[in-house]
């Protein structure tokens, strides 16, 4: 589970098996299971084991369980927003995800870079320009913003969880960046033909 220092995930130390609080230990052990692997980010933001369980709870709900969004849009808004704050680890492990979930390869790595050269729908077009704004210039949001969203479909319901998903991946880029997470080489092969 740990690391050698010529393998380091973090700027911080990362709790081991014997000093990893014990919610995240299971949490460790159900992504092992599922995933073949424990993120990496798992592993980093666990030095405060109940902060990062208290964030996995959010984040799980906001991302990972059915929601208004489709899995592939709230990845989408997730790669966009990683991509302009420059978060590798978010980008490379959220990529992946957007190419399992839309099931695009080329997608992902386009979004990454520049959103608007992406082969996207309208719809995803809307979600990404508002991201971006939301991301670059949070000061200059306004309710007119919100029209090209309705525009493309969606509800109220779908926007605040659009809104929800963009500030959380700000707000776990951040971290990210902050402490030099690395993201698992694992990543970089997933939804790849």
């Amino acid at each position: 589970m740990t690391k050698t220092e010529n393998q380091r995930i973090s700027y911080l130390p990362v709790p081991t098996e014997d000093t990893a609080h014990e919610g995240v230990k299971k949490l460790w052990a159900k992504a092992q299971a599922n995933m073949g692997f424990v993120p990496n980010v798992f592993q980093a933001q666990s030095l405060n084991g109940e902060q990062f369980l208290a964030w996995w709870n959010y984040f799980n709900l906001l991302v990972n369980k059915e929601g208004f969004l489709t899995n592939a849009e709230r990845e989408l808004l997730a790669v966009v927003v990683s991509g302009l704050n420059r978060c590798n680890y978010c980008a490379i492990s959220h990529g992946a995800a957007l190419r399992y979930f839309s099931e695009d390869e080329h997608k992902a790595d386009g979004v990454a870079v520049n959103w608007r050269h992406a082969n996207l729908t309208g719809r995803e077009q809307a979600l990404c320009a508002y991201a971006e704004k939301l991301t670059l210039s949070p000061a200059e949001v306004v309710e007119a913003d919100l029209h090209p969203l309705r525009a493309a479909g969606l509800s109220d319901e779908q926007i605040l969880e659009a809104v929800q998903v963009i500030g959380m991946f700000n707000m776990t880029n951040r971290v990210s960046s902050a402490l030099g997470f690395v993201p698992n080489a694992e990543y970089h092969a997933q939804g790849r033909k």
